[in-house]
């Protein structure tokens, strides 16, 4: 029996999370530059939504780029934006065949002007499709988007649309990039390191976390549904007990 048959489907998880990494890492075991990995690492993000579309999970978020990346070195930089403008361009025709609809959260502004047309044109063009959602966190921080929130509650309260007795989790997740999806219930971390790096910070207050050794050039479709497998022989108790659990089944 495969991996994917252990697996119930039925209670698999519809958002999935990933913070990819190791693509350096990888690269440098190789005896090639940092560029090498993060372009073995598109076959990764292949990989890992196929595995998400036979689960037949509905959201699958991908950290892609970090306001932080900026500091790396910007040779490595460029090679990124350059790789993202690439992969767009050439992906986006089998990913609308698939029904696949690609949508980013983060900072787009911020980005170079050719990733910004890229990836508006590929979000309007599978905006009205029915399948999967890849979300590509690009220019993300959950810092970021917390401040983004709290200004813009205070704008609404500042201007008596809104009152302070009305702030609540509802209001400030309104505001979030997240805001017409579902939060995740697994977040993977591959390259065997154990951090959030300012990734979902609010979203994922009750997700699973899956933390694997795979550096992310290396993880296939096997690797999500062990993650899968994993999170699902976990009890989910939402601050409950087990036997309120067993009650209210």
């Amino acid at each position: 029996m495969g991996i994917l048959e252990k697996i119930d489907k039925e209670n698999a998880p519809k958002h999935i999370a990933i913070i990819m990494d190791g693509n350096g890492r990888w690269a440098q075991r190789q005896g090639q530059d940092r560029l090498f990995g993060h372009n073995f690492g598109v076959e990764s993000v292949r990989e890992a939504l196929k595995a998400a579309q036979e689960l037949g999970t509905k959201f699958l978020t991908l950290y892609a780029f970090s306001t932080e990346n900026w500091n790396r070195p910007q040779e490595e930089v460029n090679g990124i934006m350059n790789l993202l403008v690439d992969t767009i361009s050439n992906e986006v025709d089998e990913l609308h065949k698939s029904n696949v609809i690609i949508a980013t959260i983060g900072d787009l502004a911020g980005l170079p002007e050719r990733c910004q047309e890229e990836m508006t044109a590929a979000c309007e063009r599978t905006k009205n499709n029915t399948g999967i959602q890849l979300n590509l966190a690009l220019n993300y921080s959950a810092k970021w988007e917390l401040v983004n929130a709290t200004k813009s509650i205070a704008r609404r309260v500042m201007e008596g649309k809104m009152k302070i007795e009305d702030i609540d989790n509802k209001a400030i997740e309104q505001e979030l990039s997240t805001n017409s999806i579902p939060d995740p219930e697994l977040l993977i971390r591959t390259s065997g390191e154990h951090r959030i790096s300012n990734f979902l910070l609010w979203q994922i207050a009750y997700s699973e976390f899956h933390f694997t050794d795979v550096l992310w050039p290396d993880f296939k479709k096997d690797d999500l549904f062990k993650a899968v497998l994993d999170y699902q022989s976990r009890e989910r108790r939402f601050g409950l007990v087990s036997a309120q659990l067993e009650n209210k089944a």
